[in-house]
């Protein structure tokens, strides 16, 4: 899957964001980003943002599976496939919304 298709992917499903009030950045390598903005309603997800409240490093391939429902976030942290910086607590909320 490509960054394209996750973030229309992201996109349609932006509304799972509601209530995450805060800015997080995924890392997905070779320049890649994106960034879900949980602090506006509805939450919106893009290419640009400011400073994050997390930064979760992730390959566009494990992204697509987790906003699949087909990888854990909570497994993906333990194995290595996604790494985590800045607010452990937002990194957990939204791995709640993904999980759901």
């Amino acid at each position: 899957m490509t960054v394209d298709q996750i973030e229309a992917q992201m996109k349609a499903n932006a509304l799972n964001f509601v209530g995450l009030g805060a800015l997080v950045k995924f890392e997905l390598g070779g320049g890649s980003t994106l960034f879900i903005d949980g602090r506006t309603t509805p939450p919106t997800i893009s290419r640009e943002g400011g400073t994050p409240d997390t930064t979760l490093t992730i390959s566009p391939e494990n992204l697509a599976k987790l906003a699949d429902g087909k990888l854990a976030p909570t497994l993906a942290f333990m194995t290595g496939k996604l790494k985590v910086s800045g607010s452990m607590g937002i990194a957990l909320k939204l791995a709640n919304m993904l999980e759901d």
